[in-house]
């Protein structure tokens, strides 16, 4: 990707590190949309972003955080993620099964589970669910470990090649978990109430993300949009208008990176590595499905205006594809530019690049999750009508499979076609 490519409209979004003594503005404020022009919230005071201000220190919070800096902390390199990958293109890791699969074993969670599993480097599958716990679960169905947070987690575990599990929770903390379930770090994430209610009691919650940049900084949703250092500083944060419910993307490298996230503000935003703002685009409903990024840098984005978006690179909306329903779980790309992505109203859809629907697949209740593409071109696909439905590239159901709940998580592949699922039911299932 050229660049220049990400660049149609550069406007100061966060206050970056090397920041001294901001100049504040009169009057308080609570988020960067309450000041005026290119200030931003920072400690109750509207700041210039030009000024440079201290790097917030690890386990801190709010503010606009620090920058590159002298002090810049790299982690370890990414491995798995919400998608597969920073660019959540929905890639299963192995093959499908042609026809339904047999269940190896289950464990019981105890909680409903809505984030996707994800396979580490050795295997295991980390899942987290309602009850607040993240567990290791060994490829034969033993658990390894159980780490408790405070709150329940609507989180996709991210994984790092060695072995740290970065997950969110609902109790504001960005958590980072060692390969032995031992606590590294954990960062909060907002200012705020953790007792509120409502819009303001949840607008915190640590429930987009995480994403792994390829340095190490971790990228996730909550009261804006965050990237935090791998030693669990934050970096900057970027205010939304509204709570991002769902993973940021990532697309491109060094001077180029851009991180694309969706807002319940309506908007979708593209920023640079520093987290000043790039473009925003506005939708007409909320963004809770979290983007994916095609190779040609295309932005395909579900709504709750029951539609899908195309957007290119700089910022125009190549097409809108109207469906029955919100859209909230992320779309899969597959090699071929095919894009598959399911609809509240009941209907998984695959759609050429250029917009034309090839194909609809019924259900018999809501998809909220997205798909996953396995290598051999099978697409998986869970409903909340308690069913995991599977799929050939032209559109014939191949097999369906029956839990015990919806199925609002995506399910995730394994290189040896092991299917691992988890949904309402709150039970983790290997299939194969």
């Amino acid at each position: 990707m050229s660049s220049n490519s990400w660049l149609p409209a550069l406007v100061a979004g966060a206050c970056l590190t090397g920041c001294s003594a901001p100049a504040r503005t009169p009057g308080p404020c609570g988020k960067d949309t309450d000041c005026k022009g290119a200030r931003v919230c920072v400690g109750g005071a509207c700041v210039d972003p030009s000024s440079r201000g201290p790097r917030i220190g690890p386990g801190g919070g709010g503010g606009a955080g620090g920058g590159e800096g002298p002090g810049a902390v790299t982690g370890p390199r990414p491995f798995a993620m919400l998608g597969g990958d920073a660019a959540h293109r929905g890639r299963g890791g192995g093959p499908a099964p042609l026809k339904a699969p047999t269940e190896l074993w289950r464990v019981s969670l105890g909680a409903a589970v809505t984030g996707a599993p994800t396979i580490g480097p050795d295997g295991t599958i980390y899942v987290a669910a309602h009850d607040g716990a993240l567990r290791a679960i060994a490829p034969d169905g033993t658990i390894r470990w159980t780490f408790k947070m405070s709150e329940r987690s609507w989180s996709t575990p991210a994984v790092a090649e060695d072995g740290t599990v970065y997950v969110g929770s609902d109790d504001d903390h960005l958590y980072a978990v060692a390969a032995d379930g031992t606590l590294k770090w954990k960062l909060r994430i907002g200012t705020c109430d953790p007792k509120g209610f409502g819009p303001e009691g949840t607008r915190c919650d640590a429930d987009g993300g995480p994403v792994i940049g390829a340095d190490g900084t971790i990228y996730l949703g909550g009261d804006g949009i965050h990237a935090v250092w791998a030693d669990g500083t934050l970096r900057w944060r970027f205010a939304t208008g509204e709570h991002v419910a769902s993973a940021p993307a990532l697309v491109g490298s060094g001077a180029d990176l851009t991180i694309i996230a969706g807002s319940q503000d309506d908007g979708l935003y593209a920023l640079a590595p520093d987290g000043t703002k790039r473009w925003e685009l506005r939708a007409g409903g909320d963004l809770d499905a979290a983007p994916a990024v095609a190779e040609d840098g295309t932005v395909y984005i579900g709504c709750d205006d029951d539609a899908l978006y195309a957007v290119a690179p700089d910022a125009t909306v190549k097409w809108k594809l109207l469906t029955g329903g919100d859209v909230r779980g992320p779309a899969a790309i597959a090699p071929d530019g095919t894009i598959y992505v399911g609809s509240y109203d009941k209907h998984l859809y695959a759609i050429e690049p250029d917009g034309r629907i090839k194909w609809r697949l019924a259900t018999a209740d809501k998809i909220h999750g997205g798909p996953v593409v396995a290598t051999n071109g099978v697409v998986l696909i869970g409903s909340q009508d308690d069913h995991l439905y599977a799929a050939d590239a032209s559109g014939v159901l191949l097999w369906h499979v029956r839990t015990g709940g919806d199925v609002d998580a995506t399910p995730a592949i394994a290189s040896d076609g092991t299917i691992y699922l988890a949904g309402d039911d709150g039970v983790l299932r290997a299939l194969r």
